[in-house]
């Protein structure tokens, strides 16, 4: 199959750093929210910011819920895609894709440690993975978010931010990022490679 990666546009994220991301490691791609395609692609991937109830009465809206969870291709959450994964958040008591068994919890304000969780962190790397060939503890990666996915047996790599949480997450063909890796510079874009290499 010609490798091909689909991007979901339906659940609030803006796609330019995306795309240009792709466009920077040759990564041919198309933005869609067609079954069919979405299904053909060699790669998917699932980026969004906002509320999960929003993400997932949109994905109910364009008939895809069903499609993202039957996904035998590399698949990728990034931030919100990564926490509708999810069985649930805690944001407004939200049911999500429920493809691992775990939920997205809101972090807790402390006085060193404002909400949301925003800026640049290092990341741990827990389990082995080829999604994080060529990536270092301590590196370095963009975050946005006030709701987290706890360590889990699924975590691949974690960050800490008042605790430890998933800063990656794989199980089987899906993976997820909590972080941002078209806004991580170089050391995203050899996750997004890596991801494509899959």
């Amino acid at each position: 199959m010609k490798k091909q990666v689909a991007i979901i546009n339906c659940i609030g994220s803006n796609l330019a750093s995306l795309k240009f991301a792709l466009d920077r490691i040759n990564i041919n791609f198309i933005v869609t929210n067609e079954v069919s395609q979405i299904r053909n692609s060699s790669h998917v991937i699932l980026p969004g910011v906002g509320a999960a109830k929003n993400a997932m009465n949109k994905l109910s809206q364009q008939e895809i819920i069903e499609t993202v969870i039957d996904l035998s291709q590399p698949t990728l959450g990034i931030c919100l895609g990564m926490q509708i994964f999810m069985e649930y958040s805690e944001e407004n008591d939200t049911s999500c894709l429920g493809i691992f068994n775990d939920g997205c919890k809101l972090f807790k304000i402390e006085e060193d440690y404002p909400v949301p969780h925003m800026g640049w962190n290092t990341i741990e790397l827990e389990s082995p993975s080829n999604l994080t060939t060529g990536i270092n503890n301590e590196t370095h990666f963009y975050f946005v978010h006030s709701y987290y996915v706890p360590l889990c047996s699924e975590t691949i790599a974690s960050t800490t931010y008042s605790e430890k949480f998933s800063a990656i997450i794989q199980k089987d063909n899906f993976i997820g990022t909590q972080f941002h890796p078209e806004k991580s510079g170089e050391q995203g874009s050899i996750i997004l490679r890596n991801f494509t290499d899959l």
